[in-house]
């Protein structure tokens, strides 16, 4: 008899990842010559201990070995609560007796930037690049599930930011694919259900239900309100969002690249009048990227600050010079647009 369907989910979503990985990892090799074989990859599995992660780590433990696969993980500790030092030590106790190694427990100084959610997600990911790097992995597995990425394309919805934000988590991120997300396809149902037929015990972070949290909001009320107006298929739906949101922003963002350079003369400055010629995606793609360039912050640059400048292309009525994050500025000069720090 083969294993519960919820493990033998998780399982089958950790082989795939994972086989993309080996496929990664030896593309590199020369043909018949196995003395240039490299090492057996180092694959980390990040676990908080809930559910959807502890799932994960066991369904890596499970398959690693099994396609010659070296499997570790660490666990976070971001020192917001109390006693979170000693969860996380029980965390990597639980990691180990899963048959990972090595297992890291690291602590980090959550900061306040951008707010608590955004300052602890920065913290995270910089420990997890750090450990990363320390011990040569290929890759870092995370447990989004599908419920995670609906939440997140409704805190992209409303934001208002255009398609980008709708696209979600991808499966693929982080310098040279360093993060996967195997469990993108699942429900977070199907986690719980894998670790209770597994007899794994799971944390539940008091932050998920914490109602000062907008996605631990969401989780509990906004997206239980929606499915009870339109139906479960809700967060399915989202998910496939994500996915059409993120290829048809791929395709613009290509587009844009390919326009680049033919919308500027020879000096190297954007000729408003061929600008002009271009569909608004694509314009306002390019803008964005020489706002960035010029030293406008990403993450500062908003669609509205777009827009102030995209008018002077398209409402052209002899404004002066728009203000920028990172003190850049957008102004007009003779049928040129000039964006440079001011």
């Amino acid at each position: 008899m083969g294993p519960h369907p919820a493990v033998a989910a998780i399982r089958l979503a950790v082989r795939r990842v994972l086989h993309d990985i080996l496929n990664d990892h030896t593309s590199g090799e020369i043909p018949g010559r196995t003395a240039e074989r490299p090492p057996s990859p180092l694959v980390l599995v990040a676990c908080s201990g809930g559910a959807d992660s502890m799932a994960l780590a066991s369904a890596l433990a499970f398959e690693a070995p099994r396609l010659g696969i070296r499997a570790g993980g660490v666990t976070v500790d971001h020192g917001l609560q109390a006693g979170s030092d000693l969860r996380a030590d029980e965390v990597a106790l639980r990691l180990r007796g899963l048959g990972l190694d090595p297992v890291e427990s690291v602590a980090v100084t959550v900061g306040r930037q951008g707010g608590p959610e955004a300052a602890a997600r920065d913290a995270r990911y910089a420990a997890l690049d750090a450990v990363s790097e320390r011990h040569g992995a290929t890759a870092i597995l995370l447990g989004h599930t599908r419920d995670d990425q609906a939440e997140t394309v409704l805190l992209g919805l409303a934001r208002g930011s255009g398609i980008r934000s709708l696209s979600g988590m991808a499966a693929v991120s982080g310098a040279g694919g360093r993060y996967r997300r195997p469990f993108l396809q699942l429900d977070r149902q199907t986690a719980r259900k894998a670790c209770m037929v597994q007899s794994l015990p799971v944390w539940d972070d008091p932050h998920n239900a914490d109602p000062a949290y907008t996605r631990s909001r969401l989780r509990h009320e906004g997206l239980p309100a929606l499915e009870k107006a339109l139906g479960k298929g809700v967060v399915e739906a989202l998910a496939r969002t994500a996915q059409l949101s993120r290829d048809d922003a791929d395709a613009l963002d290509s587009w844009a690249r390919q326009a680049e350079g033919s919308v500027r003369d020879g000096s190297g400055l954007l000729e408003c009048a061929k600008l002009y010629a271009l569909p608004p995606a694509v314009r306002r793609r390019i803008l964005r990227r020489a706002a960035i360039d010029a030293g406008a912050p990403a993450g500062a640059l908003f669609a509205r600050h777009i827009e102030e400048v995209d008018r002077l292309i398209t409402g052209w009525r002899g404004q002066g010079a728009i203000n920028l994050p990172g003190k850049v500025v957008a102004q007009r000069q003779g049928g040129r647009l000039v964006i440079r720090q001011g």
